[in-house]
């Protein structure tokens, strides 16, 4: 019945009923002494033994509680953490056997273990990168290959959703939407039309050509649809959009072919390394969500427990007002700089675009999803995505106790953030998004294999986000999970 409280919990209880059982046999015995002495004149001194002894009890299980949490469940709890974000985590550097000084040959022996684990990782890996290097590089060319030739193509699940896109068809996808894997296609092409092309092709079997202007109505495309069999989607071609990339740019061929096979689920019911997470961070012109405004908002996508390569997104905001010159020299986002970009009502929907059918993540999320609440009516969105906040992630994993900084964070996990990019929006999301990955693992390792699992688990960290943001100035509340 205990097992889902952690340990500090468990041993805190313990010593609770162990101070009110000595406080019961204490009052027990008094009473039983009162009763055989016989008289009555001793009643006060008696209540007076029992309230004393009582609170010297309370005090002295007090006091060893104390010791024993710092000394002791504290330090296992923070060495099982480290434990598991070397197994899991891909974290290699030594086990600190300070923090568990009083747990005799426990921490030496952990550490040795955990030396053992790096050594024999290592050389795995050693084996698998060698292999991986060679199928990447077969991999490398073939992705240049299809990539140099002047065809746009998308492949397509039997839900509509992109399972592939090379480089041709991603920049013709950025004239409506930021391209993106595991996307629903009509968040790019007019769903009447191309549901009637595909209801063509399923019927013959066969290719079909197809007139189909973009999501927006502003562009004007002819598709060629190819079956890939019964239930297993489809390609789509854009005939004659071959869209201009210099030579010297990216020319990626982006996939997931697990997506092909990818059972639908409720969405707090599906494995975490089946989800699609958008990890993002803002900038803004001050700390007061009911006031200032976002000058840069930067965001990247995971999939299948991995960051996908050249899926991000990243825009100046004007908040058409003055950058004070004190955050300037925080994010280094001047008034200069943001003239001419996008206000906040589209910057806000075209990111909402970005995070369509994704877990929305980020360090702190309440501070920035306030200021994108405030403008959501402005924008014409709704800010209804599932949310998880690496801060409550960060006290599941290694407890409450300890610092749960986005710096703080990176260090335990290894993640390095240039100290160029360190307070921008889109290198603080790349740090959390990169600290997220190595979460994931560990969070599987601990039995939370479900979003709905992890959420419950954050929720009862919901006290560290109340700390950080004290004063609810956007008119809602926070819940781990989800804001309202």
């Amino acid at each position: 019945m205990l097992t889902h409280l952690s340990l500090r919990l468990r041993i805190f209880l313990f010593f609770g009923f162990l101070a009110l059982g000595a406080i019961a046999v204490t009052l027990a015995a008094l009473w039983l002494s009162y009763g055989r002495a016989g008289l009555p004149d001793l009643l006060d001194p008696f209540i007076f033994a029992g309230l004393l002894s009582s609170f010297a009890i309370l005090g002295l299980c007090a006091a060893i509680w104390l010791m024993f949490d710092e000394h002791v469940a504290k330090p296992i709890e923070i060495l099982a953490a480290e434990m598991r974000s070397r197994a899991h985590g891909g974290v290699s550097r030594d086990i600190d056997a300070k923090v568990a000084r009083y747990l005799g040959d426990l921490a030496p022996a952990a550490a040795g273990l955990a030396g053992q684990l790096g050594d024999a990782t290592l050389r795995s890996a050693q084996s698998i990168a060698e292999e991986t290097a060679r199928l990447e590089a077969e991999k490398q060319k073939l992705t240049d290959l299809l990539s140099e030739i002047p065809v746009a193509t998308v492949m397509v699940g039997a839900n509509n959703r992109i399972v592939l896109y090379d480089a041709q068809a991603g920049a013709v996808l950025a004239q409506i939407a930021h391209p993106r894997l595991n996307a629903c296609l009509f968040d790019y092409l007019d769903e009447t039309a191309l549901k009637k092309a595909q209801a063509k092709m399923q019927k013959t079997g066969k290719e079909v050509l197809a007139e189909v202007l973009g999501r927006d109505g502003k562009q004007h495309y002819d598709l060629r649809l190819k079956p890939l069999g019964e239930g297993e989607g489809y390609i789509l071609i854009f005939e004659g959009a071959v869209a201009e990339i210099p030579p010297e740019a990216a020319r990626p061929l982006v996939f997931d072919f697990d997506l092909l096979n990818r059972p639908l689920q409720e969405l707090e019911d599906r494995p975490l390394k089946d989800l699609c997470f958008a990890v993002f961070d803002t900038e803004t012109t001050g700390l007061l969500p009911h006031k200032d405004e976002i000058v840069q908002i930067g965001a990247l996508r995971v999939l299948n427990g991995r960051l996908v390569d050249g899926e991000t997104f990243d825009t100046l905001v004007d908040p058409e007002r003055s950058i004070p010159a004190a955050s300037t020299l925080v994010h280094g986002v001047s008034t200069e700089m943001v003239k001419g970009a996008p206000k906040i009502a589209k910057a806000a929907a075209e990111f909402h675009l970005f995070a369509s059918d994704a877990v929305i993540v980020a360090h702190n999320a309440p501070f920035d999803m306030a200021f994108l609440r405030r403008h959501a009516q402005k924008a014409g969105v709704s800010w209804d995505n599932p949310i998880l906040d690496t801060v409550l992630l960060s006290a599941v994993l290694f407890g409450a106790s300890v610092p749960h900084t986005l710096d703080a964070l990176c260090e335990r996990l290894e993640v390095n953030i240039p100290v160029a990019l360190r307070h921008t929006a889109l290198g603080d999301a790349h740090a959390t998004a990169e600290a997220l990955v190595k979460m994931l693992p560990m969070l599987q390792a601990r039995g939370f294999t479900t979003l709905g699992e992890v959420i419950a688990q954050t929720q009862q960290h919901g006290r560290l986000l109340e700390d950080l943001n004290p004063v609810d100035n956007h008119g809602g509340t926070w819940q781990a999970g989800k804001t309202t």
